[in-house]
Protein backbone atom coordinates (compact mmCIF):
# COMPACT_ATOMS: atom_id res chain seq x y z
CA UNK A 1 0.00 0.00 0.00
CA UNK A 2 1.01 3.54 -0.78
CA UNK A 3 -0.34 5.88 2.07
CA UNK A 4 -0.36 9.74 1.59
CA UNK A 5 -1.28 11.69 4.42
CA UNK A 6 -2.34 15.51 3.99
CA UNK A 7 -3.49 18.05 6.06
CA UNK A 8 -6.16 19.73 4.18
CA UNK A 9 -9.19 18.35 2.21
CA UNK A 10 -9.84 19.13 -1.49
CA UNK A 11 -7.58 17.73 -3.43
CA UNK A 12 -7.27 14.22 -2.49
CA UNK A 13 -8.66 13.05 -5.87
CA UNK A 14 -5.70 14.70 -7.78
CA UNK A 15 -2.81 13.28 -5.31
CA UNK A 16 -4.73 10.16 -5.45
CA UNK A 17 -4.55 10.35 -9.39
CA UNK A 18 -1.12 10.99 -9.72
CA UNK A 19 0.22 9.00 -7.07
CA UNK A 20 -1.54 5.83 -8.43
CA UNK A 21 -0.25 6.82 -12.03
CA UNK A 22 3.75 5.86 -10.61
CA UNK A 23 2.33 2.90 -8.83
CA UNK A 24 -0.30 1.00 -10.69
CA UNK A 25 -0.19 -2.07 -9.10
CA UNK A 26 -0.53 -0.80 -5.66
CA UNK A 27 -3.26 0.70 -3.53
CA UNK A 28 -3.03 3.80 -2.95
CA UNK A 29 -4.80 5.49 0.15
CA UNK A 30 -5.58 9.40 1.05
CA UNK A 31 -5.25 10.38 4.55
CA UNK A 32 -6.41 13.80 6.19
CA UNK A 33 -4.48 14.59 9.59
CA UNK A 34 -6.43 14.08 12.41
CA UNK A 35 -8.77 10.95 11.31
CA UNK A 36 -7.67 7.54 12.04
CA UNK A 37 -5.75 5.94 9.32
CA UNK A 38 -3.43 2.92 8.29
CA UNK A 39 -0.60 5.08 7.18
CA UNK A 40 2.11 3.43 9.52
CA UNK A 41 0.84 0.29 7.51
CA UNK A 42 2.27 1.52 4.23
CA UNK A 43 4.41 -1.28 3.06
CA UNK A 44 6.21 0.99 0.63
CA UNK A 45 7.00 5.02 0.53
CA UNK A 46 4.65 6.87 2.69
CA UNK A 47 4.17 10.02 1.56
CA UNK A 48 3.50 13.44 3.38
CA UNK A 49 1.98 16.52 2.12
CA UNK A 50 1.68 19.52 3.96
CA UNK A 51 0.38 23.43 2.87
CA UNK A 52 0.90 26.39 4.93
CA UNK A 53 1.05 29.97 4.99
CA UNK A 54 4.12 31.80 6.06
CA UNK A 55 2.33 35.43 7.15
CA UNK A 56 6.11 36.67 8.33
CA UNK A 57 7.28 37.23 5.18
CA UNK A 58 3.54 36.43 2.96
CA UNK A 59 4.25 33.44 1.10
CA UNK A 60 2.29 30.18 0.99
CA UNK A 61 4.22 27.06 1.08
CA UNK A 62 3.83 23.36 -0.14
CA UNK A 63 6.21 20.67 1.12
CA UNK A 64 6.45 16.88 0.20
CA UNK A 65 8.47 14.36 2.16
CA UNK A 66 9.12 10.66 0.42
CA UNK A 67 9.52 8.54 3.41
CA UNK A 68 11.37 5.46 2.58
CA UNK A 69 12.51 2.04 5.08
CA UNK A 70 10.29 -0.49 6.74
CA UNK A 71 10.11 1.65 9.77
CA UNK A 72 9.33 5.32 7.55
CA UNK A 73 12.78 6.60 9.19
CA UNK A 74 14.38 7.69 6.61
CA UNK A 75 13.48 10.74 4.63
CA UNK A 76 14.41 9.35 0.87
CA UNK A 77 13.16 12.78 -1.06
CA UNK A 78 11.49 16.12 -0.22
CA UNK A 79 11.13 19.63 -1.92
CA UNK A 80 8.83 22.27 -1.99
CA UNK A 81 7.00 25.16 -3.85
CA UNK A 82 6.28 28.85 -3.12
CA UNK A 83 3.30 30.22 -3.97
CA UNK A 84 1.48 33.57 -3.60
CA UNK A 85 0.51 34.80 -0.25
CA UNK A 86 -3.53 33.82 -1.51
CA UNK A 87 -3.29 31.50 -4.65
CA UNK A 88 -6.39 30.24 -6.01
CA UNK A 89 -7.54 26.58 -5.64
CA UNK A 90 -6.58 25.64 -9.45
CA UNK A 91 -2.81 27.23 -8.46
CA UNK A 92 -2.67 24.97 -5.12
CA UNK A 93 -3.75 21.80 -7.00
CA UNK A 94 -1.23 22.37 -9.52
CA UNK A 95 1.41 23.48 -7.26
CA UNK A 96 0.79 19.86 -5.09
CA UNK A 97 0.80 17.93 -8.45
CA UNK A 98 3.89 19.51 -9.62
CA UNK A 99 5.78 18.69 -6.51
CA UNK A 100 4.42 14.83 -6.30
CA UNK A 101 5.41 14.53 -9.87
CA UNK A 102 8.81 15.93 -9.64
CA UNK A 103 9.57 13.78 -6.18
CA UNK A 104 7.99 10.78 -7.49
CA UNK A 105 9.60 10.68 -11.24
CA UNK A 106 12.99 11.09 -9.03
CA UNK A 107 12.80 8.49 -6.39
CA UNK A 108 11.12 6.12 -8.58
CA UNK A 109 13.57 7.17 -12.11
CA UNK A 110 10.32 7.17 -13.71
CA UNK A 111 8.80 9.55 -15.90
CA UNK A 112 5.32 9.80 -17.02
CA UNK A 113 4.43 10.63 -20.73
CA UNK A 114 2.05 13.00 -19.55
CA UNK A 115 3.42 14.71 -16.59
CA UNK A 116 1.57 15.50 -13.84
CA UNK A 117 -1.90 15.95 -16.09
CA UNK A 118 -4.34 13.91 -14.78
CA UNK A 119 -7.40 14.93 -16.73
CA UNK A 120 -9.20 12.90 -19.47
CA UNK A 121 -9.05 16.02 -21.67
CA UNK A 122 -5.45 17.46 -22.23
CA UNK A 123 -6.29 18.80 -25.79
CA UNK A 124 -8.57 20.96 -23.89
CA UNK A 125 -5.56 23.23 -22.20
CA UNK A 126 -3.47 23.28 -25.79
CA UNK A 127 -7.20 24.09 -27.33
CA UNK A 128 -7.69 27.27 -25.16
CA UNK A 129 -3.80 28.56 -25.72
CA UNK A 130 -4.33 28.38 -29.57
CA UNK A 131 -7.26 30.19 -29.30
CA UNK A 132 -5.65 32.92 -27.17
CA UNK A 133 -3.34 32.82 -30.35
CA UNK A 134 -0.05 31.37 -28.39
CA UNK A 135 2.08 30.01 -31.24
CA UNK A 136 3.02 26.23 -30.93
CA UNK A 137 6.36 27.26 -29.03
CA UNK A 138 4.39 29.06 -26.80
CA UNK A 139 2.24 26.03 -25.88
CA UNK A 140 4.71 23.74 -25.84
CA UNK A 141 6.56 25.34 -23.23
CA UNK A 142 3.37 25.64 -21.22
CA UNK A 143 3.21 22.30 -21.20
CA UNK A 144 6.61 21.82 -20.47
CA UNK A 145 7.00 23.98 -17.32
CA UNK A 146 3.60 23.38 -16.32
CA UNK A 147 3.27 19.85 -16.33
CA UNK A 148 6.23 18.24 -17.49
CA UNK A 149 4.51 16.86 -20.50
CA UNK A 150 7.26 14.83 -23.18
CA UNK A 151 7.89 16.12 -26.30
CA UNK A 152 6.17 13.26 -27.91
CA UNK A 153 2.75 13.79 -26.34
CA UNK A 154 3.21 17.81 -26.27
CA UNK A 155 3.21 16.77 -30.28
CA UNK A 156 0.30 15.17 -30.36
CA UNK A 157 -1.90 17.34 -28.32
CA UNK A 158 -1.01 20.51 -30.14
CA UNK A 159 -1.64 18.40 -33.88
CA UNK A 160 -4.57 17.23 -32.35
CA UNK A 161 -6.15 20.50 -31.52
CA UNK A 162 -5.44 22.37 -34.20
CA UNK A 163 -7.31 19.26 -36.33
CA UNK A 164 -10.29 19.39 -33.91
CA UNK A 165 -10.38 23.19 -34.69
CA UNK A 166 -10.65 22.44 -38.00
CA UNK A 167 -13.23 20.17 -38.09
CA UNK A 168 -15.29 22.07 -35.63
CA UNK A 169 -15.38 24.90 -37.71
CA UNK A 170 -18.58 24.71 -39.06
CA UNK A 171 -20.31 23.13 -35.86
CA UNK A 172 -23.46 25.36 -34.44
CA UNK A 173 -21.70 26.02 -30.80
CA UNK A 174 -24.00 28.10 -29.25
CA UNK A 175 -27.73 27.51 -30.84
CA UNK A 176 -26.63 23.82 -31.54
CA UNK A 177 -26.27 20.11 -29.92
CA UNK A 178 -25.62 16.23 -30.68
CA UNK A 179 -27.92 13.88 -29.76
CA UNK A 180 -26.92 10.46 -27.97
CA UNK A 181 -29.33 7.28 -27.71
CA UNK A 182 -27.83 4.49 -25.58
CA UNK A 183 -29.36 0.75 -25.95
CA UNK A 184 -27.68 -0.87 -23.19
CA UNK A 185 -27.42 -4.42 -24.23
CA UNK A 186 -24.49 -6.66 -25.28
CA UNK A 187 -24.19 -10.01 -26.83
CA UNK A 188 -21.69 -11.31 -23.74
CA UNK A 189 -20.25 -8.49 -21.50
CA UNK A 190 -16.20 -8.28 -22.07
CA UNK A 191 -13.99 -8.90 -19.48
CA UNK A 192 -12.27 -5.14 -19.25
CA UNK A 193 -15.60 -4.16 -19.61
CA UNK A 194 -17.91 -1.18 -16.90
CA UNK A 195 -20.50 0.13 -19.50
CA UNK A 196 -23.80 0.12 -19.28
CA UNK A 197 -24.77 -3.25 -20.99
CA UNK A 198 -26.65 -6.57 -20.31
CA UNK A 199 -26.43 -9.75 -21.83
CA UNK A 200 -29.64 -9.78 -24.71
CA UNK A 201 -30.40 -13.05 -24.02
CA UNK A 202 -31.16 -12.21 -20.68
CA UNK A 203 -33.74 -9.13 -22.01
CA UNK A 204 -34.95 -10.25 -25.08
CA UNK A 205 -38.69 -10.32 -23.84
CA UNK A 206 -37.87 -7.00 -22.40
CA UNK A 207 -36.64 -5.11 -25.62
CA UNK A 208 -39.67 -4.03 -26.48
CA UNK A 209 -40.59 -2.33 -23.36
CA UNK A 210 -37.13 -0.68 -23.90
CA UNK A 211 -38.13 0.41 -26.72
CA UNK A 212 -41.25 1.95 -25.68
CA UNK A 213 -39.94 3.89 -23.25
CA UNK A 214 -36.86 5.27 -25.12
CA UNK A 215 -39.48 6.24 -28.03
CA UNK A 216 -41.54 8.36 -25.12
CA UNK A 217 -38.30 10.11 -24.10
CA UNK A 218 -37.23 10.74 -27.58
CA UNK A 219 -40.50 12.44 -28.87
CA UNK A 220 -40.07 15.12 -25.35
CA UNK A 221 -36.43 15.50 -26.19
CA UNK A 222 -37.53 16.44 -29.78
CA UNK A 223 -39.73 18.98 -28.08
CA UNK A 224 -37.38 20.39 -25.32
CA UNK A 225 -34.61 21.17 -28.02
CA UNK A 226 -37.22 22.30 -30.75
CA UNK A 227 -35.86 25.54 -32.26
CA UNK A 228 -32.12 24.52 -31.66
CA UNK A 229 -30.22 22.58 -34.34
CA UNK A 230 -29.23 19.19 -34.49
CA UNK A 231 -25.43 18.55 -35.47
CA UNK A 232 -24.60 15.14 -35.06
CA UNK A 233 -26.56 11.52 -33.80
CA UNK A 234 -24.78 8.63 -32.14
CA UNK A 235 -26.20 5.28 -31.08
CA UNK A 236 -24.46 3.62 -28.51
CA UNK A 237 -23.75 1.05 -26.26
CA UNK A 238 -23.44 -1.93 -25.15
CA UNK A 239 -24.34 -2.61 -28.73
CA UNK A 240 -27.09 -1.26 -30.75
CA UNK A 241 -26.51 -4.05 -33.42
CA UNK A 242 -27.89 -6.84 -30.34
CA UNK A 243 -31.08 -5.44 -31.63
CA UNK A 244 -32.89 -7.07 -34.37
CA UNK A 245 -33.50 -5.46 -38.02
CA UNK A 246 -37.04 -4.50 -37.14
CA UNK A 247 -36.25 -3.01 -33.79
CA UNK A 248 -33.38 -1.33 -35.73
CA UNK A 249 -35.71 0.26 -37.97
CA UNK A 250 -38.38 1.20 -35.58
CA UNK A 251 -35.94 2.97 -33.41
CA UNK A 252 -34.26 5.35 -35.93
CA UNK A 253 -37.90 5.97 -37.94
CA UNK A 254 -38.47 7.11 -34.43
CA UNK A 255 -35.54 9.50 -34.06
CA UNK A 256 -35.72 10.80 -37.36
CA UNK A 257 -39.50 11.35 -37.28
CA UNK A 258 -39.35 13.59 -33.94
CA UNK A 259 -35.81 15.83 -34.50
CA UNK A 260 -35.64 18.18 -36.97
CA UNK A 261 -32.72 16.64 -39.12
CA UNK A 262 -32.06 18.94 -41.82
CA UNK A 263 -28.35 19.81 -40.14
CA UNK A 264 -27.24 16.74 -39.15
CA UNK A 265 -23.99 16.17 -40.86
CA UNK A 266 -22.92 13.08 -39.10
CA UNK A 267 -25.23 9.65 -38.35
CA UNK A 268 -23.18 7.30 -36.29
CA UNK A 269 -24.26 3.64 -35.25
CA UNK A 270 -21.02 1.55 -33.39
CA UNK A 271 -22.14 -2.08 -34.96
CA UNK A 272 -19.79 -3.16 -32.58
CA UNK A 273 -19.70 -6.44 -32.46
CA UNK A 274 -19.27 -8.76 -35.32
CA UNK A 275 -21.25 -11.07 -33.87
CA UNK A 276 -23.97 -9.25 -33.84
CA UNK A 277 -23.68 -8.22 -37.56
CA UNK A 278 -25.93 -9.15 -39.91
CA UNK A 279 -27.06 -7.81 -43.70
CA UNK A 280 -30.77 -7.18 -42.83
CA UNK A 281 -28.63 -4.96 -40.36
CA UNK A 282 -26.24 -3.33 -42.14
CA UNK A 283 -28.85 -2.67 -44.80
CA UNK A 284 -31.76 -0.84 -42.45
CA UNK A 285 -28.99 0.89 -41.19
CA UNK A 286 -27.67 2.38 -44.61
CA UNK A 287 -31.33 2.90 -45.68
CA UNK A 288 -31.91 5.27 -43.04
CA UNK A 289 -29.33 7.03 -44.04
CA UNK A 290 -26.50 5.99 -41.06
CA UNK A 291 -23.54 8.04 -42.37
CA UNK A 292 -20.58 6.28 -39.91
CA UNK A 293 -20.16 2.61 -38.10
CA UNK A 294 -17.49 1.05 -35.78
CA UNK A 295 -16.79 -2.67 -36.35
CA UNK A 296 -14.74 -3.02 -33.03
CA UNK A 297 -12.62 -6.35 -33.11
CA UNK A 298 -10.47 -4.71 -30.22
CA UNK A 299 -7.64 -7.61 -31.12
CA UNK A 300 -7.60 -9.62 -34.17
CA UNK A 301 -6.34 -12.54 -32.38
CA UNK A 302 -8.79 -15.74 -31.41
CA UNK A 303 -7.17 -16.61 -28.57
CA UNK A 304 -7.37 -13.48 -26.96
CA UNK A 305 -11.05 -12.83 -27.71
CA UNK A 306 -11.97 -16.14 -26.17
CA UNK A 307 -10.62 -14.93 -23.35
CA UNK A 308 -11.97 -11.55 -22.59
CA UNK A 309 -14.94 -13.38 -23.64
CA UNK A 310 -16.00 -12.27 -27.14
CA UNK A 311 -18.23 -14.99 -28.60
CA UNK A 312 -17.01 -14.32 -32.14
CA UNK A 313 -13.80 -15.03 -34.31
CA UNK A 314 -11.42 -13.09 -35.96
CA UNK A 315 -13.02 -14.65 -39.37
CA UNK A 316 -16.21 -12.77 -38.29
CA UNK A 317 -14.61 -9.93 -37.90
CA UNK A 318 -13.38 -9.84 -41.51
CA UNK A 319 -16.66 -10.94 -42.76
CA UNK A 320 -18.61 -8.29 -40.95
CA UNK A 321 -16.24 -5.49 -42.31
CA UNK A 322 -16.21 -6.70 -46.05
CA UNK A 323 -20.56 -7.22 -45.88
CA UNK A 324 -20.44 -3.40 -44.61
CA UNK A 325 -18.01 -2.50 -47.56
CA UNK A 326 -20.25 -4.39 -49.70
CA UNK A 327 -23.34 -2.71 -48.46
CA UNK A 328 -22.06 0.51 -49.19
CA UNK A 329 -20.71 2.16 -46.19
CA UNK A 330 -17.71 4.47 -46.94
CA UNK A 331 -16.64 5.53 -43.34
CA UNK A 332 -16.02 2.28 -41.48
CA UNK A 333 -14.30 2.80 -37.74
CA UNK A 334 -12.73 -0.04 -35.75
CA UNK A 335 -11.60 0.12 -31.99
CA UNK A 336 -8.29 -1.60 -30.50
CA UNK A 337 -7.12 -1.98 -27.09
CA UNK A 338 -4.11 -2.15 -26.19
CA UNK A 339 -2.45 -4.29 -23.13
CA UNK A 340 -5.20 -6.65 -23.14
CA UNK A 341 -4.27 -9.68 -21.05
CA UNK A 342 -1.40 -11.99 -22.78
CA UNK A 343 -0.93 -9.62 -25.31
CA UNK A 344 2.65 -8.31 -26.50
CA UNK A 345 3.90 -6.92 -29.31
CA UNK A 346 3.45 -9.65 -31.33
CA UNK A 347 0.16 -10.17 -30.95
CA UNK A 348 -0.18 -6.20 -31.52
CA UNK A 349 1.56 -6.11 -34.81
CA UNK A 350 -0.93 -9.12 -36.00
CA UNK A 351 -3.51 -7.65 -34.95
CA UNK A 352 -2.20 -4.34 -36.98
CA UNK A 353 -1.44 -6.42 -39.95
CA UNK A 354 -4.76 -7.60 -40.02
CA UNK A 355 -6.84 -4.55 -39.67
CA UNK A 356 -4.22 -2.67 -42.70
CA UNK A 357 -5.29 -5.30 -45.16
CA UNK A 358 -9.06 -4.58 -44.28
CA UNK A 359 -7.81 -0.60 -44.70
CA UNK A 360 -10.56 0.95 -42.61
CA UNK A 361 -11.44 4.43 -42.65
CA UNK A 362 -10.82 5.06 -39.18
CA UNK A 363 -8.98 3.71 -36.07
CA UNK A 364 -9.15 4.19 -32.10
CA UNK A 365 -6.16 2.86 -30.19
CA UNK A 366 -6.78 2.24 -27.02
CA UNK A 367 -5.09 1.66 -23.99
CA UNK A 368 -6.47 -0.92 -21.66
CA UNK A 369 -7.67 0.95 -18.47
CA UNK A 370 -8.33 -1.29 -15.31
CA UNK A 371 -11.67 -0.12 -13.81
CA UNK A 372 -13.34 -1.16 -10.96
CA UNK A 373 -16.77 -2.59 -12.24
CA UNK A 374 -15.48 -5.14 -14.99
CA UNK A 375 -14.25 -8.68 -14.26
CA UNK A 376 -10.77 -7.47 -15.41
CA UNK A 377 -9.70 -6.66 -11.35
CA UNK A 378 -11.06 -10.39 -10.66
CA UNK A 379 -8.87 -12.07 -13.12
CA UNK A 380 -5.72 -9.95 -12.23
CA UNK A 381 -6.23 -10.63 -8.89
CA UNK A 382 -6.67 -15.06 -10.15
CA UNK A 383 -3.58 -14.76 -12.75
CA UNK A 384 -1.69 -11.87 -11.73
CA UNK A 385 -0.07 -8.85 -12.65
CA UNK A 386 2.30 -10.27 -14.95
CA UNK A 387 -0.04 -11.21 -17.83
CA UNK A 388 -0.35 -7.72 -18.73
CA UNK A 389 2.47 -5.80 -20.73
CA UNK A 390 3.44 -2.29 -20.64
CA UNK A 391 2.09 -0.85 -23.55
CA UNK A 392 4.56 1.66 -25.13
CA UNK A 393 6.14 -0.77 -27.75
CA UNK A 394 2.62 -1.40 -28.80
CA UNK A 395 1.45 2.22 -28.52
CA UNK A 396 4.66 2.99 -30.92
CA UNK A 397 3.64 0.24 -33.63
CA UNK A 398 -0.20 1.34 -33.38
CA UNK A 399 1.26 5.45 -34.85
CA UNK A 400 3.20 3.50 -37.00
CA UNK A 401 0.68 1.58 -38.49
CA UNK A 402 -2.44 4.32 -38.71
CA UNK A 403 0.30 6.80 -40.76
CA UNK A 404 1.09 3.85 -42.91
CA UNK A 405 -2.72 3.88 -43.41
CA UNK A 406 -2.76 7.51 -43.42
CA UNK A 407 -4.75 7.90 -41.10
CA UNK A 408 -4.13 11.04 -39.01
CA UNK A 409 -5.48 11.67 -35.29
CA UNK A 410 -7.47 13.69 -34.52
CA UNK A 411 -8.99 13.25 -31.20
CA UNK A 412 -8.09 12.65 -27.66
CA UNK A 413 -8.77 11.51 -24.54
CA UNK A 414 -7.81 9.69 -21.05
CA UNK A 415 -9.43 7.42 -18.25
CA UNK A 416 -8.26 6.97 -14.75
CA UNK A 417 -5.74 3.41 -13.96
CA UNK A 418 -4.67 3.43 -17.70
CA UNK A 419 -1.92 0.99 -18.54
CA UNK A 420 1.82 2.84 -18.93
CA UNK A 421 -0.39 6.46 -17.88
CA UNK A 422 -1.11 6.65 -21.54
CA UNK A 423 -4.21 7.63 -23.90
CA UNK A 424 -6.94 7.42 -26.15
CA UNK A 425 -6.49 8.36 -29.91
CA UNK A 426 -8.77 8.28 -32.70
CA UNK A 427 -6.83 8.18 -36.35
CA UNK A 428 -8.77 8.62 -39.05
CA UNK A 429 -8.62 10.02 -43.06
CA UNK A 430 -9.46 13.27 -44.32
CA UNK A 431 -13.35 13.58 -44.46
CA UNK A 432 -14.05 10.39 -41.98
CA UNK A 433 -13.67 11.98 -38.37
CA UNK A 434 -15.86 11.07 -35.69
CA UNK A 435 -16.84 14.61 -35.15
CA UNK A 436 -19.50 13.39 -31.92
CA UNK A 437 -15.88 11.87 -30.57
CA UNK A 438 -14.68 15.33 -30.30
CA UNK A 439 -17.74 17.17 -29.30
CA UNK A 440 -18.40 14.79 -26.51
CA UNK A 441 -14.43 15.03 -25.44
CA UNK A 442 -14.00 18.88 -25.59
CA UNK A 443 -17.31 19.82 -23.84
CA UNK A 444 -18.22 22.77 -26.40
CA UNK A 445 -22.07 21.70 -27.42
CA UNK A 446 -24.91 20.40 -25.49
CA UNK A 447 -25.53 16.67 -25.63
CA UNK A 448 -29.06 15.07 -24.74
CA UNK A 449 -28.63 11.93 -24.19
CA UNK A 450 -31.51 9.42 -23.89
CA UNK A 451 -31.62 5.45 -22.81
CA UNK A 452 -30.52 3.69 -19.60
CA UNK A 453 -27.12 5.09 -17.55
CA UNK A 454 -26.80 8.30 -20.38
CA UNK A 455 -25.71 11.53 -19.42
CA UNK A 456 -26.96 15.00 -20.95
CA UNK A 457 -24.85 17.79 -20.40
CA UNK A 458 -25.51 21.71 -21.26
CA UNK A 459 -22.69 24.14 -22.32
CA UNK A 460 -23.48 27.87 -21.29
CA UNK A 461 -22.12 29.94 -23.91
CA UNK A 462 -19.63 31.39 -21.24
CA UNK A 463 -18.29 27.72 -20.70
CA UNK A 464 -20.28 26.94 -17.51
CA UNK A 465 -21.51 22.71 -17.52
CA UNK A 466 -24.32 21.09 -15.62
CA UNK A 467 -25.28 17.90 -16.27
CA UNK A 468 -28.38 15.03 -15.60
CA UNK A 469 -27.79 11.35 -15.91
CA UNK A 470 -30.22 8.63 -16.38
CA UNK A 471 -30.54 5.94 -14.14
CA UNK A 472 -28.55 2.93 -14.93
CA UNK A 473 -30.80 0.00 -14.25
CA UNK A 474 -33.00 -0.90 -17.11
CA UNK A 475 -36.16 -1.46 -15.22
CA UNK A 476 -35.59 1.08 -13.58
CA UNK A 477 -35.51 3.51 -16.43
CA UNK A 478 -38.54 2.29 -17.45
CA UNK A 479 -40.28 2.47 -14.52
CA UNK A 480 -39.23 6.15 -14.27
CA UNK A 481 -39.08 7.46 -17.69
CA UNK A 482 -41.21 10.41 -16.85
CA UNK A 483 -38.58 11.47 -14.27
CA UNK A 484 -35.94 11.06 -16.68
CA UNK A 485 -37.93 13.39 -18.75
CA UNK A 486 -38.36 16.14 -16.31
CA UNK A 487 -34.63 15.83 -15.54
CA UNK A 488 -33.89 16.87 -19.02
CA UNK A 489 -36.92 19.85 -19.06
CA UNK A 490 -35.16 21.18 -15.88
CA UNK A 491 -31.61 21.11 -17.74
CA UNK A 492 -32.10 22.39 -21.15
CA UNK A 493 -35.34 24.83 -19.89
CA UNK A 494 -33.49 26.42 -16.87
CA UNK A 495 -32.27 29.74 -17.88
CA UNK A 496 -29.02 30.56 -17.56
CA UNK A 497 -27.71 32.38 -14.83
Amino acid sequence: MIAVRINTEGFEYDIHSLVKAFYPKDEVKVFLDGTKSLFSDADKPAIIITRYADDANGEYQIRIRVLDGTDHSSEAESREVILSSTPSKSEIRNGIKQIIYQSLSKYTEHDLPWGSLTGIRPTKIAMSLLQEGKSDTEVSSYLKEQYFTSDLKIKLGIDIAKRERDILAHIHHENGYSLYIGIPFCPTTCLYCSFTSNPICSWASRVDDYLSALEKEIKASAEIMKGKILDTVYIGGGTPTTLSHFELKRLIEAIKTSFDWSHVCEFTVEAGRADSITREKLLVLKELGVTRISVNPQTMNDITLQRIGRQHSVRQVIEAFALAREIGFTNINMDLILGLPGEGEGEVAHTLSEIEKLKPDSLTVHTLALKRGSRLVEWIEQNGWEALREPEKAMELAVASAEKMHLYPYYLYRQKNMSGNFENVGYAREGCYGIYNILIMEEIQSIIALGAGSISKRVDPDGRIERCDNVKDVNLYMEKIDEMIERKRKLFCAPTP
